[in-house]
């Protein structure tokens, strides 16, 4: 197996550097521009499983290889993005820095309860996330295609690495970055990390 998991495209709650978690935003225009390149780059790969979040911003960015082969498209509400609680919504200020930051430092510490108020904590995400996983390791498609966010896509990295989650800030994303990975003998071998060669016209 084979599994190319991307980021979705950009919104405006990305332009504008607002906290976005479970919000179900629309991608903007350069969103949809960088799904298009996405598919424009990989579109000869025949994908037996399309797997995305509840949220439609994956669904737009996938979207072309969805239309192509929509009875293999699978919505996963594990594959949502994480719950930023009473930060959803809010442009990002001092306070909810600090916030951020100090829950940052309780999972650098594997304090993995440590969350926002009325968010998720990263032991809850990735409780969620490891279904992603495990539904990965029992299935038997050849090509598979994830879309999903950005901390939800750190949080699979790190189990399909096998990693503990304050690792997760080890790795990066972007807009429709790309990771590869193989999955071979039980194991998940990475290919590619964060890769947006597709981004470049």
């Amino acid at each position: 197996m084979t599994i190319y998991i991307i980021r979705h495209g950009e919104t405006d709650y990305n332009k504008r550097n607002m906290v976005q978690g479970k919000i179900d935003t629309l991608l903007n225009r350069t969103g949809w521009e960088q799904g298009k390149l996405f598919h424009e780059y990989h579109k000869n790969i025949d994908f037996d499983l399309i797997l995305t979040s509840s949220l439609r911003r994956t669904h737009q960015t996938v979207d072309p290889f969805i239309r192509r082969n929509r009875d293999r498209w699978v919505q996963m509400d594990a594959l949502d993005e994480i719950s930023w609680g009473a930060h959803e919504g809010q442009a990002y200020a001092p306070a909810l820095q600090s916030a951020y930051e100090n829950m940052m430092q309780g999972w650098e510490s594997e304090n993995y309860h440590t969350k926002i108020e009325g968010g998720e904590s990263a032991h809850e995400l990735a409780e969620r996330v490891q279904t992603v996983v495990d539904y990965l390791r029992a299935s038997t498609a050849k090509n598979v295609l994830v879309c999903t966010h950005g901390r939800t896509l750190l949080c699979l990295i790190t189990l399909l690495k096998g990693e503990p989650l304050k690792n997760m800030n080890l790795y990066k994303h972007q807009n429709t970055g790309l990771y590869v990975v193989h999955r071979l003998n039980g194991e998940f071998i990475f290919e590619v990390e964060n890769d947006a060669r597709h981004l470049n016209k």
